[in-house]
């Protein structure tokens, strides 16, 4: 079961909660009460848009937890798989090298993995395979966390919704009344900026751990390919003995 489907059925599952827990809730829908704010009342007020944007929440939560077990140095590059890597290249077991990153599929395995491949067409291949498998990579780790940069759109945008629909009613309300009160607005208006408060309180934490997670991709893809490079670099000097072992074949040809 992929990541994506796990995310849709727990905000499903957290969705359905909420709709069935709502009849159980205090009937009194005023938020403050005695200067204390009710959660019970916050919840209600929030109505079905306030739900959508809790199971967003969930969502959040879920994408950070999963973002902070894989992007990471341990998951992206780990070093005993960069140390037998670079003793398998040393050691001209290449082909042994290229079937450890397959059982074994990381971002470094990957690059390494690419550069291996191009092994026979000269080290200038090589780099450039790894330079593109590394822009690959990169790419993808940025799409991951783009999720994440979803919510922090999606959740205010329907927390303005849901005001905008809460203040509706709200004056709705009173338009059979010839001269309403202040006073007579306020429950209302407030149980309306509630779904605001929602969103912002998603997209916060949300926009938080968008940039920290691709400041933190950055860093990583920088140095996995750095560490890419030294693990290869014993490639680099096989075929310049290569190289050099050809030309006077060559010469004495001519």
């Amino acid at each position: 079961m992929t990541l994506r489907i796990r995310l849709i059925m727990t905000a499903g599952l957290m969705l359905v909660i909420f709709f069935i827990a709502q009849p159980l809730l205090a009937a009194d829908r005023a938020i403050i009460e005695n200067g204390q704010v009710k959660p019970q009342a916050l919840l209600q007020a929030g109505g079905v848009i306030g739900y959508v944007i809790i199971a967003l929440s969930v969502a959040m939560v879920a994408l950070v937890l999963e973002h902070l077990l894989s992007i990471r140095k341990g998951s992206l590059m780990p070093r005993s798989l960069a140390e037998q890597l670079h003793q398998m290249i040393g050691a001209g077991q290449f082909q042994q090298a290229d079937q450890l990153c397959k059982q074994r599929p990381t971002f470094l395995s990957y690059v390494v993995m690419s550069g291996l491949q191009e092994a026979n067409f000269g080290y200038n291949a090589v780099e450039k395979a790894m330079e593109d498998a590394s822009i690959e990579q990169a790419a993808r780790l940025s799409r991951k966390i783009e999720y994440l940069s979803m919510i922090v759109s999606l959740a205010p945008m329907l927390g303005l919704m849901g005001t905008v629909w809460g203040m509706i009613q709200a004056f709705a309300e009173f338009t059979e009344k010839a001269n309403p009160m202040p006073a007579d607005f306020a429950p209302a208006i407030s149980e309306a900026l509630v779904t605001t408060l929602f969103g912002l309180c998603v997209a916060v934490p949300a926009l938080a751990a968008y940039f920290w997670f691709r400041n933190r991709i950055d860093e990583y893809v920088a140095e996995t390919t750095l560490m890419a490079e030294h693990v290869i670099s014993p490639l680099r000097r096989t075929l310049i003995e290569k190289r050099k072992a050809t030309k006077p074949t060559t010469g004495q040809t001519r």
